[in-house]
């Protein structure tokens, strides 16, 4: 695991309000961030990095910061729509309190590195608060698009060795203004938040995944492709076409000596995914693995020991964590729409010949639930959150005899406190069961697979068709919950339209400035221990196999 410097915060407000609760609880699930939480100002600041008030710092409180801050400290100032006067320390003075509306949010300088990978522009509710400078050296980081001028919300100044902030906003809840949030506290600490870029390369250019990874590398502020690795020539040659200015490599042993390479990529066939990660981290260079990371328990924990005796990080390429389905599933969920949920249930597939890849061979594989299982699994894990007690598998192999994967398996799990999951792989299912069917206390969640069809023109045929797979169509989604007078009502929830290389962006959020990463490493072994109790159930005939709470 990558190691960051340890970063100290005291975060100084009465009984614990709402508004900033989101915040703390997103700095406490940082390894490397300490916080602390008091109702008043301690006498000895000495052991923080950076203060945190809500409201207003008066009297002696304020003396001690001001104190705190020149001799290197960082103070950071959420004012909460309070009309109270603000200490000159902060360079700043705040107009009164404007009425709720929901605020364009930008950043003063398009370029900022703050800003690094975040979006544009954001949206935030809240009451409209400006904040006009009174230094010379205030500098505004974010300001508010009101009434066609650029209106401060958020500003920062040098304070003898330290420095300060001021901030009137209230969103603390989002998720990007707690990623601001983070790296101005980071600032505050005195420490830089613009490192070098991670040199990547890429361990095996397979057709599709390889040209992706490197796009979404390429997209991807912070990150820099370098190196592809394959032992076929071909494929190294479409790599120069599809990047120009890379280096190609016929070994992994030379991509694991090349100099540069922070950070490598691997996309080869799974029964290699363990032996290729070590080398690469034995050579001191972080590793995102594709799924699955690995066939079985006994590999991920050698990985996860190399990773931790090599202080280097690993996780597995769960990109569809970002697909929004799953994310409307899980903010409906967190607001609790269908109270709580005790069954899920998720399937793939059709009827369909399998691929003459490796796919579709169990050696190589690791099985039919080991492809798309890895990534439902992972879904399951993540909206689950509980200990996994015990797994049963079932396979049939029935019409497709020139694969060695089954032509369908059945996963199903048991969580701690009963609740049950499970996940259908078919190649011989004429009829789709939905992709997503829930179960809560108080209601459902469906996602029903979409077909699509595309026409082009043809100049000599008139038309010609395009199927979009399913797999990577958005499913119709429905909520149905019952209300208080008996009646079941379906809603049809705002599903927001998919976002390309939001895993990568993640990623070098995660290794450049040690925000959390989305799809941690303990999932991912998760995932590989239940498709390994499984292919041991599916072997002895269905039987229960009980998993120690992992």
């Amino acid at each position: 695991m990558k190691q960051h410097p340890q970063l100290s915060l005291l975060f100084v407000m009465q009984a614990s309000p709402s508004g900033p609760a989101p915040l703390v609880a997103y700095l406490e699930a940082i390894p490397h961030v300490r916080v602390d939480v008091e109702p008043v100002l301690p006498e000895n600041l000495s052991d923080y990095d950076v203060v945190i008030t809500l409201g207003t710092a008066a009297g002696a409180a304020n003396r001690r910061l001001d104190a705190f801050v020149h001799h290197g400290g960082g103070w950071l100032a959420a004012v909460d729509a309070s009309s109270d006067p603000l200490p000159a320390v902060l360079g700043v003075v705040a107009e009164p309190p404007g009425s709720e509306a929901e605020m364009r949010v930008l950043f003063e300088k398009a370029d900022h590195p703050m800003g690094a990978r975040l979006p544009d522009a954001l949206y935030l509710p809240g009451r409209y608060q400006v904040l006009m400078p009174t230094a010379d050296n205030t500098e505004t980081l974010l300001y508010a698009d009101w009434h066609y001028a650029h209106t401060p919300v958020l500003t920062q100044r040098p304070v003898g060795r330290g420095r300060v902030a001021c901030t009137t906003l209230q969103a603390l809840d989002h998720p990007v203004v707690q990623q601001i949030c983070y790296r101005l506290l980071v600032t505050l600490a005195g420490r830089p938040i613009t490192p070098d870029p991670l040199g990547v390369g890429i361990l095996g250019y397979a057709p599709s995944v390889g040209r992706l990874h490197g796009l979404g590398v390429g997209d991807t502020a912070g990150l820099e492709l370098r190196a592809v690795c394959d032992l076929n020539p071909a494929r190294c040659d479409q790599a120069r076409l599809d990047f120009p200015d890379i280096r190609t490599m016929p070994t992994a042993d030379a991509l694991a000596a090349a100099e540069g390479i922070d950070l490598v990529i691997v996309t080869t066939p799974p029964n290699i995914h363990a032996d290729n990660c070590q080398q690469m981290m034995a050579a001191g260079k972080h590793v995102v693995c594709e799924k699955p990371l690995a066939l079985n328990r006994r590999e991920t924990d050698a990985l996860q020991s190399l990773a931790q005796q090599h202080q280097v990080h690993l996780s597995c390429h769960q990109n569809r964590r970002w697909d929004p389905d799953y994310l409307t599933i899980k903010e409906s969920l967190k607001r609790g729409l269908i109270g709580e949920l005790f069954y899920l249930e998720t399937f793939v597939g059709d009827y369909h010949h399998p691929c003459g890849y490796w796919h579709s061979h169990a050696s190589v594989s690791g099985g039919t639930s080991y492809d798309w299982g890895a990534h439902y699994l992972d879904w399951i894990v993540s909206l689950i959150q509980r200990p996994v007690t015990a797994v049963i598998g079932t396979r049939h192999k029935r019409v497709w005899r020139d694969v060695t994967n089954a032509d369908q398996e059945r996963i199903q799990i048991r969580f701690e406190g009963g609740i049950e999951a499970e996940f259908m792989h078919s190649d011989i299912a004429a009829a789709r069961k939905p992709k997503w069917y829930l179960l809560g206390t108080r209601g459902a969640i469906t996602g029903c697979w979409q077909e699509v069809q595309t026409h082009t023109i043809d100049r000599d045929h008139y038309y010609r068709c395009h199927d979009i797979p399913v797999t990577e169509m958005t499913p119709e989604m429905a909520i149905f919950y019952r209300r208080a007078e008996g009646e079941i009502i379906r809603i049809t929830p705002a599903v927001a339209e998919r976002e390309p290389y939001c895993f990568h962006r993640n990623l070098a959020d995660h290794l450049l400035l040690g925000e959390p990463i989305t799809a941690p490493l303990a999932d991912s072994v998760q995932v590989v221990a239940i498709l390994e109790a499984a292919a041991r159930s599916m072997q002895q005939g269905g039987t229960l196999e009980a998993l120690d709470g992992i």
